[in-house]
């Protein structure tokens, strides 16, 4: 028997952090299975996943540990206990668009999805309504605070153990500090087929360029707006005179397809990213 942990380190970079924190764990009896850091505009960012012998962990010394350690960092130094055969838990972060939200809940309600819904964030109030009819609570964050938006919404997934995040149309932008906690769990549909099209406008992009072929991209939300590894993708032709209007509501309709099917590639935990690619393994 196994205990495992995820552990994040976020702060302005600086040399020797990888080592202390790691020399810790290592002084803690910890295995670590998982490694990845990365800097980027001077902000160091690290996740770690490791695991104790059940015999091995101290829950209370390594917590107490990691804390004088991020003190004596000036960082910010976190680390949840995983049960891993528990069920997923997931936020679903919303605007106004209902489209996506209700493709989620009726995957989760056919059992399609193997994972749990937890919590519905919005920027906007309008869908709290239909979070409530699925008996999920709705918190209301207005965004025009984006850094005090963002550490409500990071309290609230800390407290409802959060374990991936996904924005069903949410048209807002996470900064990277957002980003960093939960690297490669958040992920975000598109209605185009991504490199083309980025931004809110997609869909009148392509009507006005006249493409022939539409589509919509799941991917995971990186430091770049709508550059993350894509998970899945769709497309469809575009039919001799169709409007505007008509591209957008095939366009919700695939988009709602897309992201339920990244969600249960997700699930089976054979999806890695390597050098910004997603590959299944």
């Amino acid at each position: 028997m196994k205990i495992f942990a995820a552990i994040t380190v976020i702060g302005r970079d600086q040399t020797g952090v990888v080592a202390r924190v790691t020399g810790f764990l290592f002084e803690q009896r910890a295995n670590i299975e998982g490694l990845e850091e990365k800097v980027t505009r001077g902000q160091f960012g690290m996740t770690i996943q490791a695991s104790w012998p059940v015999t091995d962990c101290n829950e209370t010394a390594i917590r107490g540990g990691l804390a004088a350690l991020a003190r004596a960092l000036g960082m910010e130094i976190r680390i949840r206990f995983i049960e891993p055969r528990r069920r997923q838990r997931f936020a679903i972060m919303v605007t106004r668009e209902p489209h996506c939200l209700e493709a989620i809940m009726a995957a989760r309600r056919s059992g399609r999805l193997k994972a749990d819904p937890v919590l519905v964030v919005g920027n906007r109030p309008e869908l709290e309504p239909l979070a409530r009819k699925h008996r999920l609570p709705f918190v209301h964050l207005p965004w025009a605070d984006r850094a005090r938006a963002e550490n409500r919404a990071l309290r609230l997934l800390e407290k409802h153990e959060i374990d991936f995040v996904v924005l069903a149309r949410f048209m807002k932008i996470l900064s990277p500090n957002f980003v960093w906690r939960y690297k490669n769990k958040i992920i975000n549909i598109h209605p185009s087929l991504l490199p083309s099209f980025p931004g809110p406008q997609a869909y009148r992009q392509a009507y006005e360029h006249g493409v022939k072929i539409v589509g919509v991209t799941a991917h995971f939300v990186s430091m770049h707006l709508d550059e993350g590894p894509i998970i899945a993708q769709g497309s469809f032709d575009v039919r001799s005179g169709m409007s505007l209007k008509d591209i957008v509501a095939t366009g919700q309709a695939l988009e709602a397809r897309v992201l339920v099917k990244a969600i249960r590639l997700f699930l089976t935990k054979r999806l890695d990213v390597y050098w910004g690619t997603v590959k299944e393994v």
